[in-house]
């Protein structure tokens, strides 16, 4: 994400920043339904000095992407391997692990009512943008294509808005994926699950809009290998 400050809202740091969402988990910090607020407030609500929140996110925009490769060609490869196919094989799994904790918890008060429906929607979206961008984006950007190449990337972009907004619904259905005691395995393996299913998705997302984007949407822009 371009800015970071207290006064950034805790949902668009949640949406932009990789492991924020998770740092926001353990420190009871709701940034679904009530994350429309500045970080000083969500911290001061929480308990925590806002000066020591801000610097935790700091470290972690610090270290995003540092694992990608830097030259485009292996970065998309990197992007295919890492996400796309790990995002298809996750949803494969959790999908019917949601279907099955609803069915057999749903008269639980804090049962993940229309979480399976939530992760179907997202596996469709998710689908088609991922086709989109391996039938059609990554080929031009491979060949260095900078002219033909703006409209796609806006529209990939718009559809990275769409996913956010999806990944708010799959946290709101799992109650912030805190676990009930005495949670079965299968909940706790649903969780577990979601927690990194969602977690890789900001990353991924953060790699396509803050890294490989940029360098086909100016024509001055270098082309790596």
């Amino acid at each position: 994400m371009q800015t970071l400050s207290l006064k950034t809202t805790v949902t668009t740091i949640a949406a932009e920043l990789p492991g924020a969402a998770e740092l926001f988990r353990r420190s009871a910090i709701n940034f679904c339904c009530a994350g429309d607020i500045p970080l000083r407030q969500a911290a001061e609500r929480a308990g925590l000095s806002p000066a020591e929140l801000l610097a935790e996110l700091e470290a972690l925009q610090r270290m995003a992407g540092l694992e990608a490769p830097q030259e485009t060609g292996p970065l998309i490869d990197h992007l295919l391997s890492r996400y796309h196919e790990t995002h298809r094989r996750e949803l494969a799994f959790l999908i019917p692990l949601a279907e099955k904790v609803e069915r057999v918890h749903g008269d639980y008060p804090v049962a993940p009512s229309g979480l399976a429906r939530a992760l179907v929607a997202l596996k469709a979206e998710l689908e088609d943008h991922m086709t989109s961008e391996e039938q059609i984006l990554f080929p031009l950007m491979r060949q260095g294509q900078n002219t033909r190449i703006s409209r796609p990337i806006m529209q990939m972009r718009h559809e990275h808005a769409d996913t956010v907004r999806l990944l708010q619904d799959i946290e709101h259905a799992a109650h912030g994926m805190a676990l009930p005691e005495g949670a079965c395995g299968s909940w706790t393996a649903l969780y577990t699950g979601l927690r990194k299913l969602t977690d890789d998705l900001v990353l991924h997302m953060h790699l396509e809009n803050t890294v490989l984007f940029p360098r086909f949407e100016t024509p001055e822009a270098a082309i790596g290998p």
